[in-house]
């Protein structure tokens, strides 16, 4: 029989789904490597690595924002990252001490600078910039948007903020304002011929946070006094004493702040990587098959083989095969079980008797057609019966 039509012409040209086939590779490859290039942009941004509280950094953790808000008052804010200048500015005793980060700083030195002190978050030495204050133990109070319920004007004024962290106790004497807890987020005392008031968190002062609730407010009453400001933050690049071995420094302490989206975005290409690579796979043949062959076509040509060549015997084997193949794990048996625990089972399953059982599973070939037919149709009867059982 012919498979084509003599005189018929078929196409060759691509269709959209062959050349979908052949190109999504390199879609894919082009989807990633947009991907990552906008994870890049949008994770790393164009400010480098943040610096939390720091008036010069643009990030969502930085606060140039109020930095630029305390210059258009007329307040003069002065970055410094060492003790020693801050203590050059503020040897007048004019100014007012901003104190966001003290790790790499002398925190005694930078206690000896006189004028007003606002602390804010858990700095390194706040026992020795804020003699008197007590953290309450335990875990820090969860941040979020607090009411003063006190009487100190820069709190009523600005209302709602958005306070937490450390969990505060003054000396006698002291304003506390924002409840957290079994403590405050706010104090302010009186002390040495100024004030000094400590912040348990400083996200309100934050680029992110800054224009919520009353945090703007909150945080030009604490800083805007009119004197100038000494903004004292982290220094970027550690002192040679504060090198590994000799102030202890972790090894996360020297990887820079946008490490984890490089491990997140690699973390992302290997999971798109398994996910490419461990698709299933397609036809291995694309193209249309010319004809479509039945089930059946396929059966009764191999059944008129073994009729032609009078192969009984394979014909028998094959249906016997196929019919253990399938009962077995309908038995409840192991693909390897061997005769007898077929037999038997089938036996107790079925209620046939042993023997017969046996001999038309494992006995002699049949000597004629109509014997294996009738052997075909006992094995039909078999499965049928075990199936609706």
């Amino acid at each position: 029989m012919s498979l084509t039509t003599p005189g018929t012409s078929y196409s060759t040209s691509p269709t959209a789904r062959s050349a979908w086939r052949a190109g999504r590779l390199f879609v894919l490859l082009g989807i990633i490597a947009v991907l990552f290039g906008v994870l890049s942009v949008l994770l790393s941004g164009d400010s480098g690595p943040s610096r939390p509280l720091d008036p010069d950094d643009t990030s969502l953790s930085g606060s140039k924002a109020l930095a630029e808000l305390l210059r258009k008052q007329g307040v003069t804010v002065e970055r410094v990252d060492t003790a020693e200048a801050a203590a050059a500015k503020g040897a007048a005793g004019d100014r007012l001490l901003l104190v966001t980060d003290t790790t790499f700083i002398d925190q005694y030195a930078l206690a000896r600078v006189p004028g007003d002190r606002v602390i804010v978050g858990a700095v390194p030495g706040l026992s020795a910039l804020a003699p008197g204050i007590q953290i309450e133990p335990g875990q820090a109070a969860r941040t979020r948007s607090r009411e003063p319920e006190c009487g100190l004007p820069a709190a009523t004024a600005a209302g709602s903020a958005y306070l937490g962290g450390l969990r505060l106790r003054g000396p006698s004497g002291a304003t506390a304002c924002y409840p957290a807890d079994d403590g405050h987020a706010l104090v302010r005392y009186p002390y040495g011929g100024g004030t000094i008031t400590v912040v348990g968190d400083g996200s309100f002062m934050t680029n992110q946070r800054l224009a919520e609730d009353g945090n703007a407010a909150l945080a030009l009453n604490l800083v805007s006094t009119g004197k100038p400001v000494i903004w004292v933050v982290r220094p970027e690049t550690p002192p040679p004493s504060a090198l590994p071995g000799e102030r202890g420094a972790s090894m996360y302490d020297l990887m820079p702040g946008s490490i984890r989206w490089a491990i997140y975005m690699a973390a992302i290409a290997v999971l798109v990587t398994a996910f490419w690579r461990g698709r299933r796979l397609g036809p291995v043949v694309a193209e249309k098959l010319p004809v479509v062959v039945r089930a059946a076509e396929t059966v009764e040509g191999r059944g008129r083989l073994y009729r032609a060549r009078r192969a009984r015997e394979r014909a028998a084997d094959a249906l016997r095969a196929g019919t253990i193949d399938r009962l077995t794990p309908r038995l409840g048996l192991a693909s390897g079980a061997g005769r007898h625990e077929v037999v038997a089972a089938l036996a107790a399953r079925t209620g046939e008797d042993a023997h017969l059982v046996g001999d038309a599973l494992y006995g002699p070939p049949p000597k004629d057609d109509a014997g294996l037919v009738a052997l075909a149709r006992y094995l039909d009867s078999i499965e049928r019966t075990v199936s609706e059982l």
